[in-house]
Formats: C-alpha cells, sequence, structure tokens
C-alpha cells in the first residue's frame, strides 16, 4: 500500500465517483428533456457507493425513475426536480473533496510533523 492509497482515501475517492456518475446521469436527464420517449435516469446513491467500495462500476446502481408525471410524448424528465438532484449531488461533491483535502493535509501533518512539534 503506497501513502496516497489508504482506506479513507479509497473511500472518498469511491464517494466522488459516485458522485460524478449521478452528476452524469442529471446532465443527460436535462440533455434529453425534449427527446420523446425518455425515461429519467438516476442512482441508487447508497447501492452505487457500496458497488464502489467493492471495485466495481458505480452504474450497477442505476436505473429508470418510476412515479413522474409522463408528457404525452412519453417523456417524464422534470427540470425542478433536476435541478435539485443536481444541487443535492453537487453538494455531495463538495463535501467530499473537504474530506479529501483535509485527509491530504493529515497526511502532510504525518509526514512533516506535526504543528508545533519537533520533525525526527
Amino acid at each position: 500500500m503506497s501513502l496516497f492509497d489508504t482506506p479513507m482515501i479509497q473511500k472518498l475517492t469511491g464517494y466522488l465517483d459516485v458522485a460524478e456518475a449521478r452528476q452524469t446521469l442529471i446532465a443527460s436527464n436535462v440533455a434529453n428533456i425534449d427527446t420523446p420517449g425518455y425515461k429519467t435516469q438516476d442512482l441508487n446513491f447508497q447501492q452505487a457507493l457500496a458497488a464502489a467500495e467493492a471495485g466495481q462500476n458505480p452504474y450497477v446502481a442505476q436505473h429508470a425513475v418510476a412515479g413522474l408525471i409522463t408528457r404525452p410524448d412519453g417523456n417524464n424528465v422534470n427540470l425542478d426536480r433536476e435541478s435539485f438532484l443536481m444541487a443535492q449531488t453537487q453538494l455531495q461533491f463538495n463535501t467530499g473533496i473537504a474530506l479529501l483535502r483535509e485527509e491530504f493535509g493529515d497526511l502532510r501533518e504525518a509526514i512533516n510533523g506535526a504543528p508545533g512539534g519537533s520533525a525526527s
């Protein structure tokens, strides 16, 4: 195991991969808002995270979203829903980045010695 391949970094990387996958699906939904017959896609975040932690592609948790209002052309993309999910997923991604920065800061302190302490 390398210094930069800790279990926490692996978990955070998987978390960021899932957030990125979900953001990609949301963007695809918005891009297809006028495509007749298009069905909204999403990820089950918890299932995708478990898949990522197991080394699998997070898209295994992709599914069509049921229960949305379908327009006469068969499309069920709702821009308000997608905008909300995009904002939520961006917050999740930003949280993951903040935690990853903190982990790298901890590693930097371990390498350089704790602030105020002496590095031997």
